[in-house]
């Protein structure tokens, strides 16, 4: 599982400039059509510059749920989104976030990095993208679009987010704000996420700072 064939990881090296293009998805997703939630402003696609390790966090996560990372390698594609998408898109992510005590790992498991689903209703911020994921691939979001990313926050502190590929540009979901933002809103510095193609294999980002954080909650 955490050793990805040469061959697989030719392909997603040759495919990280195609993985920036963006395309259709061939599953549409619905919400009811009642107080639908405006679409986000356009935003632009992070920029890969080459591969990365996994964080130990995620290695160790996928021992325990080796059916979640021992998965088909996908083609690169960016969620088409409309009005109803993104109303589901952004319920999910404020009851993420509202229904998990913000809880570090040192106090929940005694340990200082632990990545688990947080169903005991208590998590950090990897435990609250890790579930967020979850859901939205429930409610039919391809994984490809959802990328568990590493970033630099205003702090300077180590911090996951999770970001969403679509048609529109790459948005973030975190759980210090329940306000979707384009990436580059965040005042984020950006690391590493999961690839498009493989969820087992990483890319660096160019570790771009966004302007600083203006959102509120």
């Amino acid at each position: 599982m955490r050793q990805v064939a040469a061959l697989m990881v030719g392909l997603v090296v040759l495919a990280l400039g195609a993985g920036d293009s963006l395309a259709r998805d061939r599953k549409q997703v619905r919400e009811p059509a009642t107080q639908l939630a405006a679409l986000p402003d356009v935003s632009t696609p992070t920029l890969v510059t080459g591969l990365a390790k996994p964080p130990i966090g995620w290695v160790d996560f996928c021992k325990d749920h080796m059916g979640e990372c021992d998965v088909a390698t996908v083609e690169a594609t960016a969620l088409r989104v409309d009005r109803q998408i993104w109303t589901m898109i952004t319920r999910i992510n404020r009851e993420v976030n509202a229904s998990i005590e913000q809880v570090e790992d040192i106090d929940h498991f005694g340990v200082l990095e632990k990545w688990a689903y947080p169903i005991d209703g208590k998590g950090d911020c990897e435990d609250i993208v890790l579930e967020k994921r979850r859901r939205l691939i429930q409610a039919g979001i391809p994984r490809g679009t959802l990328l568990i990313t590493v970033v630099r926050d205003e702090q300077g502190d180590g911090h996951a987010i999770l970001t969403l590929r679509t048609d529109r540009g790459d948005y973030v979901l975190d759980n210090k704000t329940s306000r979707i933002r384009p990436w580059q809103d965040t005042g984020y510095g950006f690391v590493k996420r999961q690839s498009q193609q493989h969820p087992d294999i990483w890319v660096t980002l160019d570790g771009t700072v966004s302007p600083v954080m203006t959102a509120k909650h």
